[in-house]
């Protein structure tokens, strides 16, 4: 089932509407490669129709979210990022803390930590809510130079 229709359901579900503005802000997050901020989202929204106020995108956000059809990270600089689940498979998100960049990457280098997770504590980990902080390459380059 897509993003959308999964979102769809659990929106009549739960007893809410699937308003025009919750489709802009679907439909923007679909035509995005990556992580995008609220803001981008919401200069995206913007793009298709001027009646759209930002704290509309950040509560559609904070319903998609409670609706884990998007992955959110945070680097630490303020500025929460969101990728809609499902659009890529579950990813490894590498957040630099130090430039706030966000490397997607596929989870087999993470799969023994996670299969050991599994195995000694019957312990199912998250995977698509999974992100290490650290630092990016560049922003190692520039701390040792």
């Amino acid at each position: 089932m897509s993003c959308e229709k999964s979102f769809f359901k659990q929106l009549r579900e739960r007893g809410f509407r699937l308003t025009p503005q919750r489709e802009m802000v679907l439909s923007v997050m679909h035509e995005r490669e990556g992580f995008a901020t609220a803001e981008e989202i919401y200069a995206g929204v913007q793009a298709l129709s001027s009646s759209v106020d930002i704290s509309t995108v950040y509560r559609t956000l904070d319903l998609l979210q409670a609706f884990q059809v998007v992955a959110v990270v945070d680097p630490g600089d303020g500025q929460r990022r969101y990728e809609l689940l499902g659009a890529h498979g579950p990813r490894l998100h590498l957040v630099c803390y130090a430039c706030g960049k966000v490397i997607n990457t596929d989870l087999e280098a993470v799969r023994p930590l996670v299969d050991g997770l599994q195995e000694r504590y019957a312990f199912e980990a998250d995977l698509d809510r999974l992100s290490i902080p650290g630092l990016c390459q560049e922003c190692r380059a520039a701390d040792q130079g």
